[in-house]
C-alpha cells in the first residue's frame, strides 16, 4: 500500500509564497495522476490541482494564475508552489493519488 506524506505547510502572511510537496512511498509514475485537495474548517474537501501521468493539469478557479502543481516521478514527488497567498486559502492541503490513498494533510494558514 503506498502512503503519501505532505509537507511544506506554514504560517504565511497574505502575498506570500509557500511550495508544498507530497512524497509516495512507492513509484507514483504508474498512477494516472495526482491532486492537491483542500479543507477549510466547517468546510467540504475541494480540489485545488491535479496533473496526469501526461503532463495535463486542471486547477480549481480559485487556483488558476497562482498555484502551479508539478511532479517529478523520480523522487515520487508531486509539489504545489502558491503564490499570491490570501486568508482564503487558509485550509489542510491533502496530496491524493486518485486511487483511494490520501496524505494526512499539512496545514497552510495565511493571516498577518
Amino acid at each position: 500500500q503506498v502512503q503519501l506524506v505532505e509537507s511544506g505547510g506554514a504560517l504565511v502572511q497574505p502575498g506570500g509564497s509557500l511550495r508544498l510537496s507530497c512524497v509516495a512511498s512507492g513509484t507514483i509514475s504508474r498512477f494516472h495522476f495526482m491532486g492537491w485537495y483542500r479543507q477549510a474548517p466547517g468546510k467540504q474537501r475541494e480540489l485545488v490541482a491535479t496533473m496526469s501521468s501526461g503532463g495535463t493539469t486542471n486547477y480549481a478557479d480559485s487556483a488558476k494564475g497562482r498555484f502551479t502543481i508539478s511532479r517529478d516521478d523520480l523522487k515520487n514527488t508531486v509539489y504545489l508552489e502558491m503564490d499570491g497567498l490570501k486568508p482564503e486559502d487558509t485550509a489542510v492541503y491533502y496530496c491524493y493519488n486518485g486511487l483511494g490513498v490520501w496524505g494526512q494533510g499539512t496545514q497552510v494558514t495565511v493571516s498577518s
